[in-house]
């Protein structure tokens, strides 16, 4: 949906959640907005937390994959503006289960940029080891 399409004073990720509406079963859109209403809330008062939490809190365990990544979508949908985001899913780690990313419609059809995105994904693992076990050695708290 291209911007001239969004109702007049419509913000997409409003015209989204409508979208979602129609198309899922209710319940999961009861859980759907469980899920996103605290982080839109925050979006809307401008104190934007880390939002790798939104999706991987413990609250959040048993909560079906489409639910997960519909939820994921809003949240991107309300911090983008954007309409055609995507979840992908990138092959970080030999032996390990992919990943789900939220990118636009762009990049998740670009394969060099998807190979970019996996590299910083690598690093910042790598990065997160290497302080875990400096916390470890001095007597600190490992939960990065």
């Amino acid at each position: 949906m291209n911007e001239p399409e969004l109702p007049p004073d419509g913000r997409p990720v409003d015209v989204y959640l409508n979208l979602l509406r129609i198309r899922m079963a209710s319940e999961d859109y009861e859980l759907l907005l469980d899920v996103v209403r605290p982080v839109l809330r925050a979006i809307d008062e401008h104190q934007l937390p880390a939002l790798d939490f939104a999706l991987e809190d413990s609250q959040q365990e048993g909560l079906p994959q489409e639910v997960r990544d519909e939820a994921a979508l809003v949240i991107a949908t309300a911090v983008t503006g954007r309409l055609d985001n995507k979840v992908i899913e990138l092959h970080v780690d030999e032996g390990t289960s992919p990943i789900r990313v939220v990118t636009d419609a762009d990049t998740a059809d670009d394969p060099v940029r998807l190979g970019e995105i996996a590299d910083y994904i690598r690093e910042r693992r790598r990065l997160d080891d290497e302080l875990r076990g400096i916390a470890e050695v001095s007597g600190l708290p490992t939960d990065l």
